[in-house]
């Protein structure tokens, strides 16, 4: 609680209203002589975080009112923002990465958080610590990794660059994947009808896909 102002007013009464950091409490008093304003640096933060929230919410209701199209267009419009950053990673179409899937002659690497892969993966797929940890297992497959829109996974694919191992990242992530009408599938094999998005910023899973997404403090932290 933090005092801003005093100011004597003679014979004025008045009511000061104190703000309990702990709690948050408001708790009003009647005296007379002065007129005292205090205010809490706490209140305006929340205010902000608020309505930080309600355009958050305002996004995701816009979201899921677009086609299937649309948010296939923002994808890759969001994917080729992101791979302006690395432009010598090499890339390919969740089309392509059909066609070598039906070959067998691929290996999906999962760039994301393992909370995220729980929910669901590409065919397939392993983590990066896999890959990692049996390089020669998948000597004689193309190696594509992937996250929700591939911006993680090609910081995958230029660390690797850099170590001489070839790996090339799948455009548009898992939801380009499945918006191009490929499968996903639970860590028991299980095609599944739901997807990890991260967050409201990316919530663009097609129809009749569930969503998953971190909280806010997940997020961040």
């Amino acid at each position: 609680m933090v005092l801003i102002d005093t100011c004597p007013i003679e014979q004025f009464l008045c009511c000061e209203t104190i703000v309990s950091k702990s709690h948050m409490t408001f708790v009003n008093r009647r005296y007379k002589g002065q007129f005292r304003v205090r205010r809490n640096r706490t209140i305006p933060l929340l205010f902000y975080g608020l309505i930080s929230l309600l355009c958050i919410a305002h996004i995701a209701l816009g979201d899921s009112e677009m086609s299937d199209a649309q948010k296939k267009e923002t994808i890759y419009d969001l994917y080729a923002g992101y791979k302006k950053d690395f432009p010598a990673v090499k890339d390919i179409s969740p089309q392509q990465g059909m066609e070598l899937l039906n070959q067998g002659t691929v290996v999906f690497v999962d760039t994301r958080k393992p909370a995220e892969m729980a929910v669901s993966m590409l065919p397939g797929a392993v983590s990066k610590q896999d890959f990692l940890s049996h390089p020669d297992q998948y000597k004689d497959k193309a190696a594509v990794c992937y996250c929700t829109i591939s911006y993680r996974s090609c910081v995958f694919a230029c660390g690797m660059a850099k170590q001489g191992i070839t790996v090339v990242n799948l455009k548009g992530g898992i939801l380009a994947w499945i918006l191009e009408g490929g499968k996903v599938y639970d860590k028991n094999g299980k095609e599944v009808k739901r997807v990890h998005v991260y967050g409201d910023k990316w919530n663009y899973a097609p129809a009749g896909y569930e969503s998953i997404k971190f909280s806010l403090w997940k997020q961040l932290f």
